[in-house]
């Protein structure tokens, strides 16, 4: 189903409730995986797309249609990510990078050979933001223009952002491996 049927099906108090099940069903596995490349844990991205999607039946009826629905969507997620992380952060004892390789290769639902999880490994040693914009390039391949939107930062930042990711997972790679 088309976005913007989906948009005016919500606006519509008889079929509001199968549009949003549209809506989920057409959106969640997208989501779900930009959360999850993000907290690392299985519960934590189950609790933060449940939020997400909570935040959107409140707040699609107010969707002014100036970006496309993945776009606001994407922001969505993002910021209940980076805000999740920064409490874990402020929460716990311990830096969040060690309670995300703690909870990477504890995972029973991390999947991957030794250069995968070495992958992961690396990107765990970046800062969030660029962890999110190497996610957003390399595993879910939007393009820049869609990043820029979605983060509120130029096309050059990002693809600088991304340069540099990638220069430090090399340097990580080429050390462990």
């Amino acid at each position: 189903m088309e976005d913007a049927t989906l948009i005016t099906q919500f606006q519509n108090e008889t079929t509001r409730t199968q549009a949003f099940e549209a809506l989920v069903r057409k959106y969640q596995r997208r989501l779900y995986g930009h959360i999850r490349h993000m907290v690392i844990s299985h519960a934590d991205t189950d609790d933060l797309l449940q939020e997400v999607f909570v935040k959107v039946w409140q707040h699609l009826a107010n969707f002014r249609g100036e970006a496309q629905l993945q776009t606001w969507l994407y922001r969505i997620a993002t910021n209940e990510c980076l805000s999740f992380l920064r409490k874990k952060r402020l929460r716990f004892w311990h830096p969040l990078q060690e309670q995300l390789t703690e909870a990477l290769e504890s995972g029973v639902y991390i999947e991957g050979d030794k250069v995968q999880l070495a992958l992961q490994r690396a990107l765990l040693t970046l800062p969030d933001k660029q962890r999110l914009v190497f996610n957003m390039r390399y595993f879910e391949e939007l393009p820049y223009e869609q990043m820029s939107e979605i983060l509120g930062t130029s096309v050059g930042a990002l693809k600088a952002s991304y340069h540099l990711a990638v220069k430090k997972i090399e340097k990580h790679l080429a050390q462990t491996l």
